[in-house]
């Protein structure tokens, strides 16, 4: 990043929110912080290794915590999401409050918080709106807050996430959507499945990562890998390829014959819609979750399914490659860690293009050539269509 505006990047994973605002350019990240090592490592093979802190939040001394205009991060949210537990106590829930001691030290213009939808709706929330009140641990700060879809950003995905801006400079409001699921006036039309992976080989060539390993923090973790290298197939039963045959684009389990179900979707008659799930070649894709490389965890089939030629199909999940693209990494980003590993850094990322949205839009009033005038109050939902 050239010099700038200075960055913090708290639970920064592989760097998705670092790599939108590098994009955006004028960032200068001087802080990361991660506890995943292959995460960590991930981080530091695309933007250094100096301002990386691989380790626990809580063990930061507050005199290493430096000044920066922006903090940006997403405390780890599977307390608040439908997938977790939701549990009040759960501690993972608690980590927010090592994101407000970094903005007390700190002093950030900005503070940027990404979570899921449900963080609106959680405990954690409703504390965090009353500590900017006087007296609290974020008072002075104003907070605009709102569901955005990453869709209407320009990433070729339907994820739906919650954005909070908390800003000591005056209220900003949310960024005005860039693209829709159709053309409009000053928009462009939804980036699609098509867009992102057509042009990738329908067969990968491996089911493995190449034999590679690097050094980052003193400890030798694999990798680092480029994207072509993530083109990653599986070695499905043919009961496997036989459901993946049965399923159209935007179809999922309930398309299969009774012989091909499975005792647990035999005996339940409704719900996960989108499970063993084909994606369509002109619309953007579902959420990309951490298993995107299973089937029957969501809608991840290749798109490409022909109704009158059967051997115009690709019966298969997603590749690591495919599903970096949809979450909108650059192929030349570097990749360190196991399959596995990889996995979870692409489905926990922010999409970049979400992020380089977020940062353009801030920038204006960071740098003084815009007036932030806004309330502090929510901001609208970004998309009729979340």
């Amino acid at each position: 990043m050239t010099d700038g505006i200075t960055v913090i990047d708290l639970f920064s994973g592989c760097g998705g929110m670092t790599q939108g605002f590098k994009g955006a350019s004028d960032y200068k990240a001087v802080m990361a912080v991660e506890w995943n090592l292959a995460a960590a490592a991930t981080y530091a093979a695309n933007f250094g290794e100096s301002h990386m802190q691989w380790g626990d939040i809580a063990k930061i001394d507050d005199a290493r915590i430096p000044e920066a205009d922006v903090i940006i991060g997403g405390p780890p949210c599977q307390g608040f999401s439908n997938l977790g537990s939701r549990e009040a106590g759960d501690p993972r829930n608690k980590l927010w409050r090592e994101y407000i001691r970094f903005v007390q030290h700190a002093k950030p213009k900005i503070f940027v918080i990404e979570n899921v939808d449900r963080f609106l709706a959680s405990t954690e929330f409703q504390i965090l709106l009353k500590e900017t009140g006087a007296g609290g641990l974020l008072a002075g700060y104003e907070l605009t807050y709102s569901l955005l879809l990453a869709a209407d950003y320009g990433a070729p995905q339907r994820r739906k996430r919650t954005i909070l801006f908390g800003s000591r400079i005056g209220g900003i409001p949310m960024p005005a959507a860039t693209h829709g699921p159709t053309e409009l006036l000053g928009t462009n039309q939804w980036r699609t499945v098509r867009d992102a992976i057509s042009d990738l080989p329908r067969l990968p060539g491996t089911t493995e990562l190449p034999a590679a390993s690097t050094q980052f923090f003193g400890v030798t973790v694999p990798g680092s890998f480029r994207s072509s290298d993530l083109h990653l197939g599986r070695t499905p039963t043919a009961m496997s390829l036989e459901r993946y045959d049965h399923v159209p684009p935007g179809g999922g389990r309930f398309d299969l014959p009774e012989r091909l179900l499975p005792r647990c979707w035999r005996d339940k008659k409704s719900g996960t819609t989108d499970v063993m799930g084909r994606m369509h070649w002109d619309r953007p894709s579902l959420t990309i979750r951490t298993e995107f490389f299973k089937p029957e965890k969501g809608q991840y089939l290749h798109p490409q399914w022909d109704e009158h030629d059967p051997m115009n199909r690709v019966n298969r999940p997603i590749t690591h490659w495919e599903a970096a693209r949809l979450q909108t990494f650059p192929d030349d980003f570097l990749w360190c860690g196991s399959k596995i590993d990889i996995a979870k850094q692409i489905g926990n990322a922010v999409p970049p293009a979400l992020a380089a949205a977020i940062a353009n839009h801030l920038k204006p009033y960071l740098l003084g050539s815009a007036t932030p005038d806004l309330p502090a109050s929510p901001g609208p939902v970004a998309s009729s269509n979340v």
